[in-house]
């Protein structure tokens, strides 16, 4: 439901805030698509059955005086600031967390700037420390997360970019570390695994499998490397000879050598 602006007000400052649970604001925007009040997009898609054109604001609403006028930073009736960021593209108002506009984005990023740079094959702003260090995926933000199946691009969350190069919500990713290591579009390993794989060495080093299975051989397929190597079976995980990586699936029958036959 469409709040008032001094309800909203009144609200937030009730709870040691203005605006909503998603922005600390001054104003509520008028959505051109239906002409109610809300403190902000994501407030007006929850409770209607169609979206918010950001980039399609005119009008704000004070909080304050309530008076109705043209989307700008400061209320021109009161003064009151709407937000210490202001961006008249995106039309989003906030607290400075030190936001920059992204042309190539088209919305709006929490900074600082500097911080990042937009890979134009993935179309994205990244952390500085992943230039010329990950791998990219043509227009890779477009996709949704793979985990909950929301948009990545405009999401709010944070993206965590894998090795692989696929993208997941920085907090899906961290419960996805709750259940399993591998990219859910790919089977590659989303994280440096080198660690766990020399303490499975040392395990597989101290369990011999029984007689019967100690020359037994089988193909297997890297999830890393996706390289194919015939290595000796092991019920605790086979090693792929080429990067020594244990993300691996059988990829044929078992076999055991003529002489054990």
């Amino acid at each position: 439901m469409a709040a008032s602006a001094r309800e909203d007000g009144a609200r937030g400052q009730e709870q040691g805030r203005r605006g909503c649970e998603h922005y600390d604001r001054g104003c509520l925007l008028k959505a051109p698509c239906c002409d109610k009040l809300y403190t902000c997009r994501l407030c007006h898609d929850n409770n209607e059955d169609h979206q918010l054109d950001r980039f399609k604001v005119k009008e704000v609403q004070c909080i304050n005086c309530e008076k109705i006028q043209h989307a700008q930073q400061t209320c021109e009736e009161c003064s009151t600031l709407f937000g210490e960021y202001y961006c008249s593209i995106c039309h989003l108002f906030d607290k400075d967390k030190k936001q920059y506009h992204c042309d190539n984005c088209g919305i709006c990023r929490i900074g600082p700037k500097e911080d990042f740079f937009h890979c134009l094959k993935c179309n994205l702003c990244l952390a500085m420390n992943l230039q010329g260090k990950h791998k990219c995926i043509e227009n890779v933000s477009r996709q949704n997360c793979p985990i909950c199946l929301e948009d990545i691009h405009t999401s709010r969350v944070v993206a965590h970019v894998l090795p692989c190069g696929h993208l997941l919500h920085r907090t899906c990713y961290e419960e996805m570390l709750k259940e399993g290591y591998r990219c859910p579009l790919c089977m590659h390993s989303a994280l440096d695994m080198t660690r766990y794989w020399r303490q499975l060495d040392d395990e597989i080093a101290q369990t011999p499998m029984p007689s019967e299975y100690q020359n037994m051989t089988v193909d297997i397929l890297c999830n890393d490397c996706n390289g194919r190597s015939t290595v000796q079976f092991h019920i605790l995980g086979m090693k792929c000879n080429i990067c020594e990586s244990y993300n691996t699936a059988q990829a044929g029958g078992c076999r055991i050598s003529l002489d054990q036959q």
